[in-house]
């Protein structure tokens, strides 16, 4: 949901996308893949185009490995977690989004100590782990390799750097650094997808400003 937000990985990709596609953000804050499964058919609709549908990112994790007895709403076993983000593609291939058009997206790393902060200070421990979100994020990659998609591994390309914490703002959600890394390394994967997309319309000044119909219509 905040990808759209100043300086949020979705508005970078949104504008170096401009007049080429539209980047339709359907993120929604705190939810896991079991609401995601239920609400997607709304989302992306059989009636949606497919054919106009270059590129389809699922990004969850995060809330799903929230530590069951510290955060049971929005804990989803590890298990459940796989078999959701599986269900969603196969969803999406049944209105003919096909596998090579989605990306998997891993959750980051999370920085324990500064998300015990944010915790502490809401009176709650520390409801999630680095460690837990690991097992989330390597499960991630195997349902993509399972069903033939792309993935990032956020969670294993953060961590090269041993100190991740820039990527993060609060020890959980981007950073504009964080959000900046995920653009660069989403554009990498969809370049060669839209390297080949025209642009919309013509370039103002290749307008026959003398007869614009020519060049418009």
């Amino acid at each position: 949901q905040f990808s759209f937000q100043e300086n949020g990985w979705g508005a970078s990709l949104a504008e170096r996308l401009v007049r080429k596609c539209d980047v339709v953000n359907r993120g929604l804050s705190g939810y896991n893949t079991r609401w995601a499964k239920l609400i997607l058919p709304r989302l992306i609709t059989g009636s949606t185009s497919a054919e106009s549908t270059v590129a389809v990112t699922i990004f969850f994790g995060a809330n799903d490995s929230a530590l069951k007895d510290l955060n049971p709403k929005q804990h989803v076993p590890l298990e459940e977690y796989a078999a959701n983000l599986k269900s969603m593609i196969q969803y999406l291939k049944s209105v003919d989004v096909t596998e090579d058009r989605v990306i998997l997206i891993t959750p980051p790393p999370l920085q324990e100590s500064a998300w015990e902060k944010e915790c502490l200070a809401k009176g709650d421990k520390l409801n999630r782990r680095n460690a837990t979100t690991g097992e989330y994020a390597r499960a991630c990659v195997q349902v993509a390799r399972d069903c033939g998609t792309d993935v990032l591994d956020l969670w294993t390309l953060m961590q090269k750097n041993q100190d991740f914490s820039s990527y993060l703002s609060d020890g959980l959600h981007l950073s504009t650094k964080g959000n900046s890394f995920l653009a660069a390394q989403l554009w990498s994967r969809l370049e060669k997808k839209l390297s080949a997309l025209p642009s919309l319309l013509p370039y103002w000044r290749d307008v026959d400003h003398m007869n614009p119909e020519a060049s418009l219509l």
